[in-house]
């Protein structure tokens, strides 16, 4: 007599470890990056401010002109120990750094959460032996293993170039739980809610309205920043008499969160949400009828938010104001850019409108990458079987992407020249920088342009165009001190673009950018018509 073993159902973990590796395999580079990347912020500020304030005498004046500024203090931190190097560290780059930590934990939890149920992988894979909690925990435990590494890198670069020890510790820490709360957070969002987007756009709001209290708290009188992640972190106080309980506070907050999360888990249907979808409407508005409505429906909620930011941003850099020559010190901006532009107040400004640019620019991409996602999740498809032409489908998408671009751009260099001229007692300055941030949008379209490209011929290498922003990022940075070749620089299309307000405004190299940009694009648009549809 034959007897059939009964199949055992899997425990609640089972399989856990399994996946914990997969995801770490799947991860490996994207996790290089962001801890390399999250431990240069720090590093690098050690080695730049070492290198532009030689002297204590210039680190006195620089800690004098911002611990009264309320606006760096608001972008910062609360001003501590900012006469020395490791102060300014502290100050400069941890609220930045734990930033950087709080983005990767909500990526990697997106990722290997409610992304794989969106896309059927997760369906896949509770088809074999998995528990029910198999897939979120491996994506929790991926998280927290990364997040200590990203402390650990943070701290033994700190200690490794001579700053204190238990300050470098310190900052290390508040890194780790600023990692794990955001990312608890992000595992909350994937089961109330029912997409990816959805969980980005909750754990992102929860990171903006943390760095809003601390901005608010650190300027009035501390309180609002108890309620904040990134308080905790520098409550911990680097380099100043340090104390370590926040970080408790930091670890049972997470905890707490993540308990909240399995126990929403266990409510939810899978695939789906404990918060259930609106309902549309029963009938679509009018502006839903063409490829650009249904573009711009896309799209809008990415090129709102990238405006807002953006154009806080260039208040940021605008509260500097005049004090241009206590902030850098030493450094000499013509030496970094490798050109002579006279005044230090208008090349710290020319450099500032080319760094927003080239952030902005990161909004092309992300725009022109869209119709890609559209194409790999299978909603393309559908529509190009009507008499939807490719071309007029990819259009739709272009033209967000290009006219979001002038949006993004045109408000970053609004708001530096806003806040530069009520400073300065010169509104006119308002004008003069939003005019110099328009001339690089040239150089921003040839980066969307790239995008496009690749969608055309290579999509599966679409994402490759982040690696041409990178280049032109180190060529601006460092592509002078580190005497880059000519034909090397010119590469980057912000090269060519000259350095207004601190140059003259020259057409024909603006002209001819323009003309690469509208060159890739329909080459990408010709790309697109010719080949295969692909789709994960």
């Amino acid at each position: 007599m034959i007897t059939r073993e009964k199949s055992r159902p899997a425990g609640t973990f089972t399989g856990t470890g399994v996946l914990t590796r997969f995801a770490l395999r799947r991860e490996r580079w994207p996790l290089v990056a962001w801890i390399v990347g999250g431990t240069l912020i720090y590093w690098s500020q050690a080695v730049a401010l070492d290198a532009a304030y030689p002297q204590q005498a210039e680190l006195d004046a620089l800690a004098e002109s911002m611990a009264g500024n309320a606006a760096m203090i608001a972008m910062a931190g609360p001003p501590r120990v900012l006469n020395t190097v490791e102060g300014q560290v502290a100050f400069q780059s941890s609220a930045f750094g734990m930033l950087v930590a709080g983005l990767m934990s909500m990526f990697l939890i997106g990722r290997h959460t409610r992304s794989n149920e969106e896309s059927g992988r997760d369906e896949l894979i509770r088809s074999g032996v998995v528990g029910r909690y198999a897939p979120p925990a491996a994506a929790a435990t991926v998280t927290v293993a990364a997040n200590i590494v990203l402390g650990a890198a943070i701290a033994l670069s700190l200690i490794g170039y001579g700053l204190p020890t238990a300050g470098s510790v310190a900052l290390g820490i508040g890194a780790t739980c600023a990692g794990w709360v955001f990312g608890a957070i992000a595992l909350l969002a994937a089961q109330l809610s029912s997409s990816t987007r959805a969980v980005y756009a909750i754990t992102g709001t929860a990171l903006a309205v943390s760095y809003l209290l601390r901005a608010v708290g650190d300027v009035g009188n501390g309180v609002l920043s108890w309620f904040s992640p990134l308080g905790w972190g520098q409550a911990m106080r680097p380099y100043d008499g340090e104390i370590w309980w926040p970080a408790l506070l930091s670890v049972v907050v997470a905890l707490g969160i993540g308990v909240l999360a399995a126990q929403v888990l266990d409510r939810r249907d899978f695939g789906a949400g404990l918060i259930p979808p609106r309902p549309g409407p029963a009938r679509a508005p009018e502006s839903l009828y063409g490829t650009f409505g249904l573009a711009w429906r896309l799209q809008r909620g990415g090129l709102i938010g990238w405006s807002l930011g953006m154009f806080l941003g260039g208040l940021a850099f605008g509260t500097i104001g005049d004090d241009v020559d206590d902030l850098l010190g030493e450094i000499d901006l013509n030496q970094v850019l490798g050109q002579n532009m006279g005044s230090m107040v208008d090349a710290f400004y020319a450099m500032a409108v080319a760094i927003l640019a080239i952030i902005a620019a990161a909004y092309t991409i992300s725009a022109g990458l869209r119709p890609r996602a559209e194409e790999a999740a299978g909603h393309a498809e559908p529509l190009l079987s009507t008499e939807l032409s490719r071309l007029r489908w990819l259009a739709g998408h272009a033209v967000i992407m290009l006219a979001g671009s002038v949006v993004v751009v045109a408000l970053s260099g609004f708001g530096m020249g806003l806040t530069y001229g009520i400073l300065a007692d010169d509104l006119s300055q308002a004008v003069t920088l939003t005019g110099a941030a328009l001339t690089y949008l040239p150089a921003v379209w040839v980066l969307g342009g790239i995008t496009l490209f690749l969608f055309g011929f290579a999509p599966q290498f679409t994402a490759a165009a982040w690696l041409a922003m990178a280049f032109c990022v180190v060529v601006l940075m460092f592509g002078a001190t580190l005497k880059f070749p000519g034909w090397l620089m010119s590469l980057s299309p912000f090269d060519n673009i000259p350095l207004v307000p601190a140059q003259s405004f020259e057409p024909a190299p603006v002209l001819i950018t323009l003309v690469v940009a509208v060159l890739l694009c329909a080459a990408g648009g010709f790309g697109f018509r010719r080949r295969d549809l692909e789709t994960n």
